[in-house]
């Protein structure tokens, strides 16, 4: 999931916001409002509100820990980690590759609860300390900074019990993909059955959902139902990812690449390229070179960075991507490895290299007309 908001970074890891977290910002912050109004109507609207606010920043950064605790994990296991989103869902961190092993999995998948317990278990005891008695004030804390507390304490064990639900890819789902991985020895078995295992939770959560709804629960319901139908599409993917992979098992990038690649002059005015080159031959990737030396790569991806109006007045090496951006990989590399570094990088095409000669390229479009043929003849 591509972050659309980017806030910094904390231990070299990149902390972004997808559009969608701005939704659940929102919904998160009314439901504290109403929550804390209903328990201490006498504070008045100023203090509802900023405590509601100020609680749902703190919830969310809870969020941000629990990824954190995820990557921490990989980066001990030696896989790299690229970011942490925050969406509609919670967050989501940016593991480079796969896990290698199931103890790494198994680890990667139960830090995150672990770490939303020890906040949570933090937060009351910090509550406290502070003179909270949950035999007396456990719905309604006396004052704003209690009910934050406790509202994050109880919310964080909550949290942590809900990523343990076994609904791959959700946390609880990837411990059970460990174990199985760990009992069976075969990681594609261990993910089919945690995705299978994973949509059977998403149907049950969508049912659930809509009778409570139907119920009277009202938005609560549909919010339940929507959890479910991501956690089925999420598992399904999962799924289908194990069965393309399984497909490409014992094929190189260089059994797919294109071998001729066409070029273009670092110096092409960028509207001329689109009119004689791009919208006439219908080439989806091309090389930019300076001499005989190639300099870049350009693809439609970096044209629709570029406003309409101005390819006129710019060059094809101003919007190229350049050279040492550029991800390659070699004609021996796995075909799965290929497609999940295009995946993971959000490029359609790859360079494939021999050493510091351009062999050609291989893309998506490659890879998927491969699965469309050996899908039709059942290979």
């Amino acid at each position: 999931m591509q972050a659309h908001i980017k806030l910094g970074k904390i231990f070299g890891i990149q902390i972004g916001l997808h559009f969608s977290w701005l939704l659940i910002a929102l919904l998160v912050t009314l439901s504290l409002a109403g929550h804390f109004s209903a328990m201490n109507p006498e504070w008045g609207g100023g203090v509802i509100w900023t405590t509601a606010v100020v609680t749902g920043l703190l919830f969310f950064v809870a969020i941000i820990l629990h990824e954190l605790a995820h990557a921490v994990v990989a980066k001990m296991r030696g896989l790299p980690v690229r970011s942490i989103t925050l969406f509609a869902l919670g967050g989501v961190a940016l593991i480079g590759k796969e896990s290698g092993d199931a103890a790494t999995e198994f680890w990667m998948g139960i830090a995150g609860p672990i770490a939303s317990v020890l906040i949570g278990l933090l937060c009351l005891l910090t509550a406290g300390f502070l003179g909270w008695s949950p035999e007396t004030q456990m719905l309604a804390p006396q004052t704003p900074v209690l009910a934050a507390i406790v509202w994050l304490g109880y919310i964080n064990i909550v949290l942590a019990i809900f990523n343990l639900i076994p609904g791959f890819p959700m946390d609880g789902g990837r411990i059970l993909r460990a174990i199985v991985w760990w009992i069976t020895g075969n990681v594609d078995r261990a993910t089919r059955t945690a995705a299978r295992v994973g949509q059977f939770v998403g149907v049950l959560f969508i049912v659930w959902g809509i009778f409570q709804f139907f119920s009277g629960l009202g938005f609560s319901g549909l919010w339940i139902a929507f959890i479910g139908w991501f956690l089925l599409n999420a598992a399904g993917a999962s799924h289908a990812r194990v069965e393309v992979m399984r497909t490409l098992q014992g094929l190189k990038a260089g059994d797919v690449m294109r071998s001729e690649c066409q070029t273009v002059d670092v110096s092409t005015n960028l509207q001329r390229f689109i009119d004689n080159d791009l919208f006439r031959i219908g080439g989806r990737c091309f090389f930019v070179t300076e001499g005989d030396r190639i300099v870049g790569l350009l693809t439609p991806h970096e044209i629709k960075e570029v406003p309409r109006d101005s390819w006129a007045d710019i060059t094809v090496g101003e919007v190229m991507r350049p050279y040492d951006q550029l991800h390659t990989v070699g004609p021996q590399t796995p075909l799965s490895e290929a497609l999940e570094t295009m995946t993971r990088d959000d490029v359609n095409q790859l360079p494939v290299m021999s050493g510091s000669r351009v062999e050609g390229v291989v893309s998506r479009a490659n890879i998927l007309q491969l699965l469309r043929t050996r899908s039709e003849l059942e290979v």
